[in-house]
């Protein structure tokens, strides 16, 4: 049996001092399903444009003209005239073209803009969005210097929206078998690359309206220009062939925003995780590309501190991608660990690396929490400092004491027990029953065997002076757009007693 806790308090003051609200809106979903890996993701998303009648509006960090929404031979016998194209590119002319009342909006961040016109048909295929009457591609400055664009939703005619971690770009397609030098994992250039893993939220209903609010905000910070919202109608553009696993749901919305011109700063995403860590009373199961977060590290330390703390089991992968992540996250991760353990009397805490068959690490890019079996989170925030101020994130949640109770409840303890059978190469049947035999997440993870997929304890080790001058500093990884001009701060990671250790 999973461990029990006989409650959880609030975090102090010590965390978050400024602390705001933590939820910008709650909406009614008259369906959702969470999209993990993005195999599905492409071939739902690719359905779901097929049926919109008004409007495809994409917000992306990335967008990849050339990545093809379908794998296998069935996506490359010939194509009859009336058949839609596999590309992204040419599906959404082809999309435009089919229908004289749609219009496509993709909202792209500006950094990187000269690099995507290079790469190879991409600058041929923005030239004839540019030039379409019906397609608007913008790109969005609207930050502070440093600061990045980073959310990823999607939202059809006002009826169907998305909001998690998937981006249409390159490298990101797979399955979750994440099969060893799986050839359909395979860059535009034609080059293999490695195993990704990722989620996201798909939404119908009242949600989507709220989502194309934002969206249509967001355009008009980042365009100047206005755009009306869909009309009212009652075709949906739900993929056919997707059975929702919520029906009739409340989902709460959370966003970063850093201020910029007229815009205030928002910091509903950090707020809503100090929340959700406080309530855990039994555990938490999370996934996240990074974990970095020094307010995220200081709610968790004082977690651990308690007499009978939480199970906390997060997902990470064994180490960031490119050099410069690398600097700025690797080594914050290990210093914050090592100061959560000084405080882990119950060994509560854990950190786990996901593998391959075949030994290779999985890059887990998913942004996913799951508390207690009553919370599931999805969205595009990092656990690093930047998704708590300095980046435009958006989450979304279902909270089943809210609305849906024990059948909500039972949902998200699938989706936690098939993410956990998806790590450890195991049927989502035999998780049920290995955490009753070994009494925690932890527990079962250690005992299983390391045959297939596996998950393998992430490694501590003492870091040099160097590197953890490099961690303390956060230079490249601030809370708040001015702290990227400062060259030098002294002791920013550590700045509250929670997480100092003792010299």
């Amino acid at each position: 049996m999973e461990s029990s806790n006989g409650g959880a308090r609030e975090v102090p003051d010590a965390v978050s001092p400024d602390r705001g609200p933590s939820v910008w809106r709650y909406a009614h979903a008259d369906r959702a399903h969470a999209v993990i890996d993005v195999a599905p993701y492409f071939e739902l998303m690719r359905d779901a444009m097929l049926q919109a009648r008004q409007r495809i509006l994409l917000i992306g960090w990335d967008f990849d003209t050339r990545i093809k929404l379908g794998r296998g031979r069935r996506w490359y016998k010939f194509r009859s005239k009336d058949e839609p194209p596999t590309r992204l590119g040419s599906y959404i002319i082809w999309l435009a073209n089919r229908n004289p009342e749609l219009e496509i909006c993709v909202l792209k961040w500006n950094f990187g803009a000269l690099k995507s016109f290079v790469r190879g048909t991409m600058l041929l295929d923005l030239i004839r969005w540019w030039i379409h009457p019906r397609i608007d591609f913008k790109l969005d400055s609207a930050h502070p210097i440093g600061c990045s664009h980073h959310q990823k939703i999607a939202v059809i005619d006002d009826r169907f929206a998305v909001c998690g971690g998937i981006d249409m770009g390159g490298d990101r397609w797979d399955t979750r078998d994440h099969i060893e030098q799986d050839p359909r994992r395979r860059r535009p250039s034609g080059r293999l690359y490695g195993p990704w893993h990722d989620c996201t939220m798909m939404m119908e209903g009242e949600i989507a309206q709220v989502l194309g609010e934002y969206g249509r905000e967001r355009w008009f910070q980042a365009s100047g220009e206005r755009m009306a919202p869909c009309r009212p109608q009652d075709d949906s553009p739900w993929p056919e062939k997707l059975k929702a696993e919520f029906r009739d749901v409340e989902v709460g919305i959370a966003r970063t925003r850093s201020q910029y011109n007229d815009v205030e700063e928002c910091r509903e995403v950090e707020s809503l995780f100090l929340e959700q860590i406080a309530r855990a009373k039994r555990f938490i199961y999370a996934e996240n590309q990074y974990f970095a977060s020094r307010t995220i590290a200081e709610a968790i330390a004082l977690r651990m501190g308690e007499v009978d703390p939480p199970e906390i089991v997060l997902i990470n992968p064994e180490s960031s991608d490119g050099w410069l992540e690398q600097t700025a996250m690797d080594g914050a991760r290990m210093r914050l660990l090592l100061a959560i353990r000084d405080r882990d009397h119950a060994k509560r805490f854990s950190i786990f690396n996901p593998f391959t068959s075949g030994e290779t690490p999985i890059y887990v890019h998913s942004k996913l929490m799951i508390v207690d079996d009553e919370i599931l989170r999805i969205g595009s925030s990092n656990m690093n400092n930047r998704s708590m101020g300095l980046d435009s994130e958006c989450d979304v949640f279902i909270d089943s004491t809210r609305r849906g109770g024990d059948e909500t409840s039972a949902v998200i303890r699938r989706i936690r027990h098939s993410l956990l059978a998806e790590h450890c190469g195991l049927e989502p049947t035999e998780v049920e029953a290995l955490l009753d035999r070994y009494g925690s997440m932890a527990g079962m993870i250690d005992a299983v065997p390391k045959q297939g997929q596996k998950l393998r304890r992430f490694a501590l080790r003492e870091l040099t002076d160097t590197e953890k001058a490099l961690a303390d500093n956060e230079v490249l990884d601030p809370e708040r757009p001015e702290e990227m001009l400062s060259l030098y701060k002294r002791h920013t990671l550590f700045r509250s007693r929670i997480l100092r250790r003792p010299k």
